[in-house]
């Protein structure tokens, strides 16, 4: 089942190659609207998506386990779904990790992937970085996420996790035939048969993207480890830099942020400011749970902006966040916008990615208020 749009590289990569291999393919037109019943319906056997989706995936059933009281259950699953997911790595056994393991595959799991369609054996996930924390999840849970990275100048993938050769978190090494190397400043620089010749009749372009050696400039920032596999840390353009000269990677925290159910999506800023702040959007279907949990009846998200319940529940998603930066990387302000960002609205592209100078344009009142009330 994909859904990417056909628009997209990858998507159109892998429409053309299931209709070449004979396979059933089937397509989501709505991501957000439609993603359970399509799943319901088709019941795939393999998913291609963006992280959202596996976001979205995870997020409601939290959010269906705190409505049902069963809240703690459902982290504790996820802790243990994680752990046994690291341990494969270690190639160690643990009993008592696996009889955890076990109980909750029965509780919990088996409904992770009933909310997949019920026959997902694997899947691949493009577009943006999944996260350490899902992709472990994932497998642990028993849907192991293969990780890609790839641009439309690469003809989709230039590197990926396969089966005997996977990382979580990681984008996996580079395909037969294409070399991947870091530059001084962190860009992800690829070459190889499958890197565009150049931007057509765009000369000016084409030196801007390209080395005196025939280098492609991602434009991403990127790491490899000892054992050759590539990690995406973020934009190079989409780098915040702080009135004190700290370069902050906002994916790292928007990342984590959007891992609270209650969070739909978060834009971090902070260029040329004293501090980092965010805008948060809130997750619908997760609202109408806690307004019920709350006894906030009668209240939206237009009247919630500022009630101090639902201020505090964000906070602590902040404070997981920035347990992953330093302190002059983390978010010391937010504020919650009373709409969400949409592909209709404009701010998110078809594959679910944020437009930050839409954002940054059509919110630049909340955004200036941040760092001057």
């Amino acid at each position: 089942m994909l859904f990417l749009p056909v628009a997209h590289v990858f998507g159109r990569m892998v429409q053309i190659g299931a209709i070449r291999a004979g396979l059933h393919l089937a397509h989501c037109s709505d991501p957000v609207g439609r993603l359970q019943p399509d799943l319901a319906s088709f019941k795939p056997t393999f998913v291609l998506a963006v992280p959202r989706i596996f976001e979205k995936v995870y997020n409601g059933a939290e959010a269906k386990a705190d409505a049902a009281g069963k809240g703690k259950i459902f982290r504790k699953a996820a802790e243990v779904a994680v752990a046994y997911s690291e341990s494969l790595d270690k190639r160690g056994f643990n009993p008592l990790l696996t009889l955890q393991h076990a109980l909750f595959n029965k509780l919990v799991y088996s409904k992770i992937r009933a909310a997949l369609g019920g026959n997902v054996e694997a899947a691949i996930s493009g577009g943006a970085p999944l996260g350490k924390r899902l992709g472990h999840f994932y497998r642990g849970a028993g849907v192991t996420i293969y990780e890609g990275y790839g641009l439309t100048e690469t003809t989709a993938g230039a590197t990926l996790n396969i089966t005997g050769s996977l990382k979580v978190g990681t984008v996996g090494k580079p395909i037969p035939g294409t070399s991947i190397k870091i530059a001084d400043d962190g860009e992800v620089l690829i070459r190889g048969p499958i890197v565009m010749r150049g931007y057509w009749q765009n000369d000016s372009a084409n030196s801007e993207v390209f080395t005196e050696d025939r280098w492609f400039k991602s434009g991403d920032l990127g790491q490899i480890d000892e054992d050759g596999f590539l990690s995406i840390v973020g934009r190079k353009k989409e780098l915040i830099v702080t009135a004190g000269g700290k370069n902050v990677a906002p994916a790292v925290l928007e990342d984590r942020l959007r891992a609270h159910p209650l969070v739909s999506q978060c834009v971090v800023v902070g260029d040329n400011q004293p501090f980092i702040a965010a805008l948060v959007t809130i997750d619908q279907d997760a609202l109408k749970t806690w307004i019920v949990a709350n006894k906030k009846d009668g209240a939206t998200i237009a009247t919630l902006t500022q009630d101090p319940d639902l201020i505090a529940v964000v906070q602590t998603a902040v404070d997981e966040a920035n347990k992953a930066v330093s302190k002059a990387e983390s978010i010391r302000k937010f504020t919650i916008l009373p709409t969400d960002f949409t592909i209709a609205g404009g701010q998110l592209t078809a594959k679910l990615s944020i437009k930050r100078h839409v954002v940054a344009q059509e919110f630049a009142k909340e955004i200036s208020e941040l760092f001057t009330k």
